[in-house]
């Protein structure tokens, strides 16, 4: 398979010093208990990257296995979940909930912005009568950011629990989970974090952890249960077989994070962030969103004339890149320029954004100006 370089939200380019740590011999993760120490130790970086002293679980799957666990270990049949929807994957929290017998309650709103507070607040004024509710940091189809640090403490003040979609966000925008009352974090190592596809990551606050352990019925799932491990490090012993390499390998890519600092993380992001979105505005083009914009993910709409998927097929056949385009009805109209983790580099975004202004010009849009010197000039400009 011929290497593609990558720039689509996810996941993104992996670090060598990373890839390497994957590659060396490790201890059997079934029955060596300094290999559950180690798996211990690197939950505890985890936390201190997300910001909490809670439990940190790293499960065996891809980032969306940590949200269907969140919904698992919380939901009963007849739980009301209050399901706080601006996307395509804040929607999507309903399925879980669904299939584990608890009923959803959708709350929508605008996909150009973020989850108004204030509405919230008014609703639950009205009905605030759930167990938990869910909502996403980043919802990537649409690169929309929501403010967790004012919904979850709102969710919290009425008795609501939260299970946080923070797959897209975490490291590429601050998720403070403790100071933000978040009672369940969800994230990936494959997006800002930099490592390899292959775990999910769950933290699990008091008040999580107590309504898991006062349910009245089993968990319907052993996979996506986040009560087997419960009491794991002082059995010493993991529920099952856990890839002890690609845990190896987010321990390198954390000590990436926290050699470069944690707040030059963000503010990295945000500088290439904030260069993306006015070089593509300055260049003609229109952002999806009207407000509340990802550091992370920028989501462009594509002339009708042109289309989105064309564009990607273009890029990719022409140009060997791999760029992505949204989901369900935006799959036509967003491209979406990943720019989280080892992606939210100025030579990169430099390199990509090249690309698409000659993909765009082959297809007959005439930008203004040179795409990517724009984007050096702004970046230039705000540092």
């Amino acid at each position: 398979m011929r290497y593609k370089p990558n720039y689509a939200p996810g996941p993104t380019e992996v670090r060598e010093n990373v890839r390497l740590a994957r590659a060396k011999r490790t201890n059997n993760s079934d029955f060596d208990k300094t290999f559950v120490r180690y798996y211990r130790e690197v939950s505890q970086k985890m936390g201190k990257v997300m910001g909490t002293t809670n439990e940190v679980l790293l499960l065996a799957g891809e980032g969306i296995l940590a949200l269907e666990a969140a919904c698992a270990s919380l939901t009963e049949p007849g739980d009301r979940v209050l399901v706080l929807d601006n996307g395509i994957y804040g929607e999507g929290f309903k399925d879980f909930v669904s299939i584990y017998g608890g009923v959803p309650v959708v709350l929508s709103f605008d996909h150009r912005s973020g989850i108004p507070t204030e509405a919230v607040r008014a609703y639950l004024e009205k009905d605030s009568d759930f167990k938990y509710a869910t909502l996403v940091h980043c919802d990537t189809p649409t690169s929309v950011l929501n403010n967790v640090a004012e919904l979850c403490p709102l969710l919290k003040k009425y008795g609501i629990l939260t299970v946080v979609d923070s797959v897209a966000g975490m490291v590429g925008e601050p998720i403070n989970v403790d100071e933000n009352k978040i009672d369940i974090c969800c994230g990936g190592t494959q997006k800002a974090i930099s490592a390899p596809v292959g775990l999910a990551i769950v933290s699990v606050s008091a008040d999580a952890q107590k309504a898991m352990d006062n349910r009245k019925t089993p968990i319907a799932s052993f996979y996506a249960n986040l009560q087997v491990f419960k009491g794991y490090a002082e059995k010493e012993y993991l529920p099952y077989t856990t890839s002890a390499g690609d845990v190896a390998a987010l321990d390198a890519a954390l000590d990436n994070i926290l050699e470069e600092g944690i707040e030059t993380v963000f503010a990295r992001h945000d500088r290439i962030a904030s260069a993306v979105r006015g070089s593509a505005q300055a260049y003609g083009l229109e952002l999806f969103l009207d407000s509340d914009h990802s550091n992370t993910v920028t989501a462009i709409r594509i002339p009708e004339e042109i289309g989105a998927l064309r564009l990607q097929d273009h890029l990719s056949e022409n140009y060997n890149l791999l760029v992505a385009t949204s989901l369900a009805q935006y799959a036509d109209v967003i491209l979406r320029i990943g720019h989280m983790g080892e992606n939210a580099f100025i030579d990169k975004l430099i390199y990509v954004l090249s690309i698409i202004d000659n993909g765009l010009r082959d297809l007959g849009f005439a930008g203004n100006g040179d795409l990517a010197q724009l984007f050096i000039d702004i970046y230039k400009e705000n540092n």
